[in-house]
């Protein structure tokens, strides 16, 4: 960031971001060698409070960046902000994975001589992340964002998966459904507006079917598994397609400046997506993120087969997804807000920030629009652990 024109570190926003990350590093080079367990809590509670500190960095960033616009190069500001985005994934995935590895030291459940099968999670890697489950879940999530926003009385389409269902690989969970949170939410949304639109056309008089469904393939190789989004929402207008993976939109740069503001208020009301039916995180004294919702429902009804088994299982899985900590239920994840956001409070970062985690774990994210007809979305994703991880760009990237 020191390398910025003066101009653009002096926007309040960037200038904040700065003094974060600056403060952060005042903070953790005054912490002694680490020497026994004490010393150790005492770094996991700095640790929180950094990332809590750290949450709005994301949308200060994007608007930062908007209203730099005219100060410097377009490609060369989309070029700083990919940089510090995936330097700020390798911090912080390091910081939460210390914070979830200390978690289950402590935990009465952990037995240091297990084997690593006995687990379904090591720190914040899901060993067994399964496909077709995130989809489910995030579609669910995503459907029933929709359904709020637009009204009981609007159809909104189904979601459709085919292909390799039984699909699974180590992944980060929250990386992975918040990419395919956006994916889906850009297609729901697209395909209930074109299908409003037909009905406003249509005037009452030519009955309107359902909304055409979006349909989700699963492929898995040994190294990679492809999931492909296909919608029929009509594709994206020719004058868009040129900021789409761009953080600086161009002519669309004020609406989204003003939509940008409204995310560090939310972080405290939609910091954690709650659905209907659940106990709000007021009343339960935790938060509830869309992922810990679904594999507690799905824990509870196997507790009534194995209650003992699944006593273990609640404790290493329903914490960890949405990235809260047992005994930490203020620990939250910075892109809850972005992915729980209503629709229609666009952004303009969720395509390239989506493409920075895919590109970060050596996947690839890829979108093909038909205009007026759809959009196949391609998300490639590299099995963690494999020898196609890119570790000496990543080693690069780390050293920013």
């Amino acid at each position: 960031m020191q390398r910025l024109p003066y101009v653009v570190v002096t926007n309040p926003h960037i200038n904040e971001v700065y003094d974060l990350y600056y403060t952060a590093f005042d903070t953790f080079r005054k912490i002694p060698e680490i020497k026994t367990l004490e010393d150790n809590e005492a770094l996991c509670a700095t640790i929180r409070s950094t990332l809590k500190a750290h949450l709005t960095v994301i949308p200060n960033l994007a608007m930062g960046i908007l209203e730099s616009a005219g100060l410097m190069d377009a490609k060369e500001l989309d070029k700083f902000m990919n940089v510090l985005l995936r330097s700020r994934i390798s911090r912080r995935v390091i910081a939460e994975q210390h914070l979830a590895l200390t978690d289950t030291f402590n935990a009465p459940w952990f037995s240091p001589g297990a084997k690593l099968s006995d687990y379904e999670f090591i720190g914040e890697v899901f060993l067994k992340c399964v496909a077709k489950e995130v989809v489910e879940r995030c579609g669910q999530a995503i459907r029933d964002i929709a359904q709020r926003a637009y009204g009981p009385d609007v159809a909104i389409p189904e979601i459709k998966i085919d292909g390799h269902l039984e699909a699974n690989f180590p992944y980060i969970l929250s990386h992975l459904e918040y990419i395919i949170g956006e994916l889906l939410r850009n297609s729901v949304q697209a395909v209930v507006e074109k299908h409003q639109l037909l009905k406003a056309k249509s005037g009452g008089g030519k009955e309107i079917g359902p909304p055409p469904p979006i349909e989700v393939t699963i492929c898995e190789s040994s190294q990679h598994v492809i999931i492909r989004i296909s919608d029929q929402g009509g594709g994206i207008q020719q004058d868009v397609l040129p900021y789409l993976w761009s953080f600086s939109k161009g002519p669309a740069s004020k609406q989204l400046l003003a939509n940008l503001e409204q995310v560090p208020k939310m972080a405290a009301t939609m910091q954690e997506l709650k659905l209907e039916g659940t106990t709000s995180s007021d009343e339960a004294g935790e938060t509830m993120t869309v992922g810990k919702i679904q594999q507690q429902q799905k824990q509870q009804e196997q507790q009534q087969q194995q209650p003992q088994q699944n006593e273990q299982q609640q404790k290493i899985k329903g914490i960890h997804n949405g990235s809260n900590f047992p005994g930490d239920p203020g620990h939250s994840n910075s892109l809850a807000t972005l992915t729980s956001r209503p629709p229609n409070l666009r952004l303009g970062m969720g395509l390239p920030l989506s493409r920075v985690y895919a590109e970060y774990w050596a996947g690839s994210l890829a979108l093909h629009s038909l205009e007026g007809y759809g959009v196949d979305a391609f998300l490639q994703i590299s099995k963690l652990g494999n020898k196609n991880e890119q570790l000496t760009t990543r080693a690069t990237m780390d050293a920013v």
